[in-house]
Parts: C-alpha cells; structure tokens; sequence
C-alpha cells in the first residue's frame, strides 16, 4: 500500500514537471511578448531537471544496463545543476568586466557606468546584506531588512525574467515567415549620416526583406534633435543606396519614440491583417515588442548585434524603461507580496 502511494506521487510529480514544459510551449506559440515566457522559461527548466532526477531514480537498475544512457542522465543533471551553481557570478563578473570596457571604449559618461554599477552593486549584496540582516535585532529592526530584503529579491528577479523573456523573443526558426512589413525603428543620426547602430538595424531589415519576397520595408523615425533631416528619409538613403529597390520602400517621418515608431509606421500598412516583423537592435526588441503587444499590433522581433559590452549596458537601461512602462502592476504586487510577508512574520513572532 505504501509503495503505491509513493509510486503514485512520483508519477504525480513527473507529470507536473512535464506539464511546466508543455505549458513554456503554449506560451511561447501563443503569444512571447510577455514576462510569462521567461517566467514559464524557468519553471521549465527545473522541470526537467526534477523529472529527469526521478527519472534516473525510477529507473535506476535499468538504467544500469545501458551505462551510454545512464551516463548522459547524469551528465545533464551535473550541468544543470553547476550552470544553476555558477551562474550568478558568471553574470557578476560578465557586467563587471563588460563595465570596465565600456568605459574604456565609449567613454566616462553615466549611462556607460550601468554595467559596472550593477556588478558592483550585486558584490555588495552578497557580502554584506547577511551581515546587515545580523543587526537587526529587535522585532522592528526584523520586519524592515524582510521588507527591504522582499524589494531587492523581487528586482533582481525580475529583472533575470525580462533578460530571459527578452533572449527567447530573438529567437526564430527561418527568416522566410511570409511578412507583409518589416519595421526597421530609427536611432539618432549624426547631421544625414547614418552611424553604424542604426547601419545594422537596416541592415539586418533588408536581408529579411531578400527573404521575404511580398514584403514592405517601412523605414521609421522622425527628426530629432542635432539632426538635419529625419531619420526615416536618412534611412531610405541607405537602403536605396544598398540597392533595395523603391517601390518596396515605405518612409515613416513623424516618430519621436518608440511607441509612435509603431503607431505611425501601422498607419501606413493597407493590408488586412499583416505579418509583420520589427527590426530594432537586439537588447531593444523585447520593450519594442511589449510596446506592440499594448497597441495590438501582432508582430515577431528581429534584432540587430551590437557589441557585447554594450548590450549588457543597454539591457539595464532598457529594463529601467520596462518598469516605467509597467510600474504601477509591479508597485501592486510588491504591496501584495509585503503585506503577506509581514502578516506571516507578525503570526509567527507572537506565535512563539
């Protein structure tokens, strides 16, 4: 009987492990542009890992009869677990060795210090929060480093949400997906001269645009300031002067940001129900994406490589934009999570 009951609760937990993986997939062939895919990343992922554990463990003696498969079962919890191990001072030292280059190579200015200010801001964290937490010694002094403590959890793991959420979004099978618009989204212009940033999200529009033969390339971006014309004709220079012919080229010269990119570029698409891709560099395509989804605008991001040490820079400044975008559901389930918290920290210390 009790054997039952255990086997019974291990199948039990082997198909909800399972389930988290069947339910990443629903999200991500549903609808990626949402926090849900990098959340439902995760689960996924420790998923698997449970369920290749019992599986190993159900399965044991025969298992032992093929050491090839045995040994690869094993191997891959190994490196899930190591990968789970390391992986937050291999993110400390990617930011804080990123930080520096940065720095090196574009200058001291402080939108360049995101990256180092994070890594040093999580070395700190790390040394010295458990120290703090030895300190506060009275009930009042408890409830305040719990709270404070909740905050700074609740960030740092959103924040890994939006950098997963924003990696599977740049993720796509084929190029050749049948769009009727690609939406390559302005960046600054030097006087007419289009630099090298805003080069490779134009670039990287018309190689979809050779892969996509009924598509519209809709160049966005209006006049800004220190630029003397706008963005959107600046970039149709370009494009015709890489040999894109003009009858596939659409110019949008109104936007200021990226919202308006979207909203303005739509506005220009005659067909009913397009497939659209937008084009922005990488670390910007998930919030562009996000931006999309509130305009009801269906669309698959593509994204433009820049320099490593400059993504992760740019990512920290795009997550900042993210919360301003989405600051008061994140202020509301904070004050949920902080009530909740203290209510149980108030039952338990009287309960004692």
């Amino acid at each position: 009987m009790e054997q039952g009951i255990q086997l019974l609760l291990l199948n039990a937990v082997q198909i909800a492990a399972l389930l988290t993986v069947a339910l990443f997939l629903f999200v991500m062939l549903r609808d990626p542009r949402t926090l849900w895919s990098g959340v439902c990343c995760f689960f996924a992922l420790g998923g698997m890992a449970v369920f290749l554990v019992l599986t190993a463990f159900r399965y044991s003696e025969q298992l032992q009869s093929f050491p090839p498969l045995m040994f690869l079962l094993v191997v891959l919890v190994a490196v899930f677990a190591l990968a789970t191990f390391f992986f937050p001072f291999l993110l400390i030292g990617s930011f804080f060795i990123e930080g520096i280059r940065i720095l090196f190579r574009e200058g001291l200015r402080v939108r360049n210090m995101l990256s180092l200010l994070f890594a040093i801001f999580l070395i700190l964290y790390l040394i010295y929060w458990p120290q703090i937490g030895n300190w506060s010694g009275n009930f009042a002094g408890r409830l305040a480093y719990s709270l404070v403590g909740l905050w700074i959890a609740y960030g740092l793991v959103l924040f890994a949400v939006y950098a997963l959420s924003s990696l599977l979004n740049l993720i796509h099978r084929r190029d050749n997906q049948n769009f009727d618009y690609i939406v390559v989204l302005g960046a600054g212009l030097k006087g007419e001269r289009v630099p090298p940033l805003l080069a490779a999200r134009i670039e990287r529009g018309i190689s979809l645009l050779k892969k996509n033969k009924k598509a519209l390339l809709i160049l966005s971006g209006g006049q800004g300031p220190g630029e003397d014309i706008t963005e959107g004709e600046a970039m149709a220079r370009y494009a015709l002067s890489r040999r894109v012919p003009p009858e596939r080229i659409l110019v949008e010269r109104r936007s200021r940001n990226t919202r308006e990119n979207l909203e303005f570029s739509r506005e220009l698409m005659e067909r009913t129900h397009p497939r659209v891709a937008v084009v922005t560099t990488s670390y910007h395509v998930f919030r562009a994406l996000l931006i999309a989804r509130r305009l009801h605008l269906p669309c698959k991001g593509f994204g433009a490589k820049t320099k490593w040490y400059y993504t992760l820079n740019a990512t920290i400044r795009e997550y900042v934009a993210y919360l301003s975008l989405s600051y008061r559901f994140h202020l509301f389930v904070l004050l949920v999570l902080s009530i909740l918290m203290l209510t149980a920290e108030v039952i338990v210390h009287y309960l004692r």
